[in-house]
């Protein structure tokens, strides 16, 4: 499998952006309520820390078959930003394999971003030679249930690390 990059993904309201360092002082604000990490744990990340994280992220991954595809979700027409999506690309033993994951900022929950957002992604998954999309889920987080439900995973009975394996096939 040859490294994949992440690219613009256009839906009707939102702008996908491929992830840069210089997202790091707005995403730093967007993701700023601690209510975000209830399921994730940890804590928000200061503008430096976030900096530095994506400074590692947008340098990809050590594993060359393994690609890191990164955006951040503007909402064209506040022209804000508003979270983030990401999907980790590896190959397995039928075909390459993506573990998706996305957050929206506590202000623009609730607008069905997440969602399209999500919807963008696995669409243009599709498009690439990913064969199944994944997405660990905690067991109580509903919201994050529902956006996987619209982007067409299921729930599977496996679990890791606490969270259950949603899961989609891809047909050719």
């Amino acid at each position: 499998m040859s490294t994949l990059a992440a690219q613009p993904i256009n839906t009707s309201r939102l702008d996908l952006l491929p992830l840069h360092v210089e997202h790091a002082e707005e995403m730093a604000a967007v993701l700023s309520d601690p209510a975000l990490h209830t399921f994730i744990g940890g804590t928000p990340d200061a503008p430096q820390a976030l900096r530095s994280r994506y400074q590692r992220t947008t340098a990809g991954s050590p594993d060359p078959a393994v690609s890191w595809l990164n955006w951040v979700i503007r909402l064209r027409d506040k022209s804000c930003l508003t979270g983030t999506v990401q999907a980790t690309v590896s190959p397995s033993g039928h075909g390459p394999i993506a573990e998706i994951a996305w957050v929206v900022g506590t202000p623009w929950q609730g607008r069905g971003i997440a969602t399209e957002a999500a919807r963008g992604l696995v669409a243009r998954l599709g498009r690439q030679p990913v064969r199944t999309v994944i997405a660990h889920i905690h067991p109580e987080h509903r919201a994050s249930a529902a956006v996987a439900t619209a982007a067409g995973l299921t729930p599977t009975d496996e679990w890791h690390e606490g969270e259950m394996r949603w899961h989609r096939s891809i047909r050719r």
